[in-house]
């Protein structure tokens, strides 16, 4: 059978809706044909070549990533993992399920139709699939941006009727398959928005009309001049101290002092310090992600400049719980995690390396140099039982995992001190992929995971590595981990006011 022949006469008999309803699709098409649409004819035949094999949206994903916004580089990787499975299915199944004829093309003008014709089956639509998985992909993390791409993502849909290579039907079901494949992804790698950490509980925190009262200090070493020159146009009054990473200490005890809110910008260490001064002072603390990874800022809801200034105006607030450890003479807080063993090293070993090699690199070098090393675990008493250790791990809160999506917490104010252990034995490297593996709540002879408010570890060696935050320091003994519950103020923005709105 010819790709050029009018289906409706091809089928036999005996399937009236069928045939009613193919009838009715040529007849939409037929109208689409015939209609004179201002502008198109240059515009759509172009959009349409564009899109072959997903080149538009590749481009539009790389132009979503230079944003540097971390919404809008999800967003990105939501829509083009989205256009992945919807082409993949399409492939492997839609066009081997319906071998549909293309439409016959005497209805186009030449003018519209394209210089090389798909040889394909025409049932369902890939291009109008990869479109709308695309925007479907981008809008359920960003609706923002969704809407900014879904004018293109309905103009790709339609040139595929407009140039004659596709039945209404045809883009339709596409469509459809694109909008389910987007689903699909989202069901395995769950939104930021699915998990949204619960306001609560609020905290009485000053709004700062202006940033008036603010004083954001601001580690330059982390790369933060960006955010900050959005900050001060955004907060005219707010001021602003950037400063060296080995000044950020003397800045913040400097601000504290004069402050109605103290901010920081940097990454998770230097907002832990930040923690750590404002507690001390009473303070509440304005978080401004400037960082690499921006556990706490993100968990806690804060992405951007815009989430945190209209908090600051709005004057809204939480608190949060912080972890502290304390072992001898010396004592610290976390936002985030605190670990012993093997991480500690790993973190050791990368910060030697990443000067000379940068950061990513630096990481996968000290993963090797540490899992390869002969070396013996090392030995604590943990619930009153001493046994080897790998690696412990204590979270501050209870970090989740939906589908394949990396750990997250969902409260920063439960309580609890999220505990994994990896026990010792051969064969370290298995025994801490598989617990990185395993839920949240697992038992196994490699590993085990419990909640606890408060742990107390005796012998360890004094001189052990342990890290806090992503900082470095050492055992001096006996160690306690336990958390102080809703202790820190923090601004975030809260339901129907901005971020969640």
């Amino acid at each position: 059978m010819s790709p050029d022949v009018d289906l409706t006469a091809a089928l036999p008999g005996p399937h009236p809706l069928r045939n009613g309803f193919l009838r009715l699709d040529q007849r939409a098409f037929e109208a689409v044909a015939s209609r004179t649409w201002p502008g198109a004819d240059p515009l759509l035949p172009r959009l349409s070549r564009g899109a072959n094999h997903g080149v538009l949206w590749f481009a539009v994903g790389a132009a979503l990533a230079a944003s540097r916004t971390p919404r809008a580089r999800r967003a990105a990787a939501r829509g083009l993992a989205s256009l992945g499975l919807a082409s993949l299915t399409i492939n492997t199944l839609g066009k081997r399920s319906v071998r549909r004829p293309r439409p016959v093309l005497d209805p186009v003008p030449l003018v519209r139709q394209l210089k090389r014709q798909p040889i394909t089956t025409s049932f369902p639509s890939g291009h109008a699939a990869s479109a709308a998985a695309f925007a479907t992909g981008v809008a359920l993390e960003s609706p923002a941006w969704g809407a900014a791409v879904a004018p293109v993502a309905a103009a790709v849909a339609l040139s595929r009727v407009y140039t004659g290579v596709h039945f209404p039907s045809d883009v339709l079901a596409g469509a459809a398959l694109g909008a389910g494949a987007a689903f699909a992804v989202r069901g395995l790698v769950p939104t930021r928005s699915q998990h949204t950490p619960p306001a609560r509980p609020r905290a009485e925190v000053p709004a700062l009309p202006g940033g008036e009262g603010l004083v954001m200090v601001a580690n330059v070493g982390s790369g933060t001049s960006d955010r900050v020159r959005a900050l001060c146009d955004a907060l005219p009054d707010a001021e602003v101290v950037e400063c060296e990473p080995g000044d950020v200490r003397a800045e913040l005890e400097k601000a504290a002092g004069h402050a109605r809110a103290l901010g920081v910008c940097g990454g998770d260490g230097t907002v832990n310090a930040a923690a750590e001064i404002a507690l001390r002072h009473g303070l509440p603390l304005a978080v401004l992600p400037g960082g690499t990874l921006n556990h706490f800022a993100y968990d806690l809801g804060v992405e951007d400049v815009r989430d945190l200034c209209g908090a600051l105006e709005r004057g809204e607030g939480v608190r949060v719980d912080v972890g502290r450890f304390a072992s001898g003479g010396r004592r610290g807080v976390f936002l985030n995690t605190f670990s012993l063993g093997v991480y500690p090293e790993l973190v050791n070993e990368r910060e030697r390396w990443s000067p000379r090699i940068g950061g990513w690199p630096a990481g996968v070098l000290a993963a090797v140099r540490v899992l390869r090393a002969d070396r013996h675990p090392l030995e604590a008493e943990v619930r009153g039982r001493r046994r080897p250790l790998w690696m412990l791990f204590a979270g501050n809160g209870t970090y989740h995992r939906r589908g394949l999506a990396s750990g997250r917490r969902l409260d920063l104010a439960d309580g609890q001190l999220d505990v994994r252990v990896v026990h010792g034995g051969r064969r370290p490297a298995l025994r801490l992929l598989s617990a990185a593996l395993a839920g949240p709540l697992t038992r196994s002879p490699a590993h085990a995971a419990v909640q606890v408010p408060r742990l107390r570890l005796s012998g360890v060696a004094p001189g052990t590595l342990m890290a806090y935050d992503g900082e470095l320091t050492e055992t001096e003994g006996d160690l306690t981990l336990e958390k102080l519950p809703e202790a820190l103020t923090v601004y975030r923005p809260l339901p129907g006011g901005g971020l969640f709105s």
